[in-house]
């Protein structure tokens, strides 16, 4: 397939577009206008955990990704809505789902895996007069499609990370600071990771001489703050 990916640029990718999203949230613009930036990071996000690729042309024939192992997925992802939709005319070549949704904290994005099941889960419900299959989401689950449940994942885990490269990393007191291909800042603290790593860092920049606050005079995302301290530190 020409024009594939490789799984290290995917990553970078993802980091990109997470990064680039949590500008504009911080710059003030509504995640109802990034609808097609948040749809890419879905799908960048589908290829990495599936080591799939992109499909070729945007909504190629009702999937958006091609796994590793073949399974022609649909990726929905979203911010606030409370329900998802797939065209019935598009949806047959389709053998997998994916609905994801970007969780926003303090300006902070992370990806939250609400449903993830074979196509024929939501086949199986029937379309709608309008021919639509339609998938609501209550809080972190999806429901109306029969039996299906949601799978709750924000961002990669520490091992998971781990098998990404450092792109940058520096040592403050007890503390290093490390950030990794896809963008992810992670602090430990005498060798072991800090689950909330913002506090810290906002305590480090104090000690550096770093600001906190981005350009528009809000508060600096952990991606963008922890970048800037090493730096700083380097």
């Amino acid at each position: 397939m020409a024009g594939n990916l490789s799984q290290t640029q995917i990553i970078r990718s993802l980091g990109q577009a997470l990064e680039w999203f949590e500008k504009e949230i911080g710059w003030g613009v509504s995640p109802g206008e990034l609808n097609h930036l948040t749809g890419r990071i879905g799908e960048l996000y589908a290829a990495m955990v599936t080591r799939g690729q992109m499909a070729l042309a945007t909504n190629q024939r009702g999937y958006d990704v091609v796994s590793g192992d073949g399974d022609y997925i649909s990726v929905k992802t979203v911010t606030s809505s409370n329900h998802v939709t797939f065209r019935e005319s598009t949806f047959d070549l389709v053998s997998r789902v994916m609905i994801l949704r970007l969780v926003i904290d303090d300006d902070d994005v992370s990806i939250e895996e609400v449903l993830d099941c074979p196509a024929d889960d939501i086949r199986r419900r029937g379309a709608n007069e309008a021919g639509q299959y339609i998938v609501y989401i209550n809080g972190g689950i999806a429901s109306g499609a029969g039996d299906l449940t949601g799978h709750p994942r924000k961002r990669l885990q520490v091992e998971e990370l781990r098998q990404l490269k450092e792109t940058g990393s520096a040592i403050h007191g007890p503390h290093r600071i490390i950030q990794f291909e896809n963008g992810t800042i992670l602090v430990e603290t005498n060798g072991q990771v800090q689950p909330m790593a913002k506090p810290i860092l906002r305590e480090i920049a104090k000690d550096v001489g770093v600001d906190i606050l981005n350009d528009a005079g809000n508060k600096k995302n952990t991606r963008s703050l922890g970048s800037d301290i090493i730096r700083a530190l380097s």
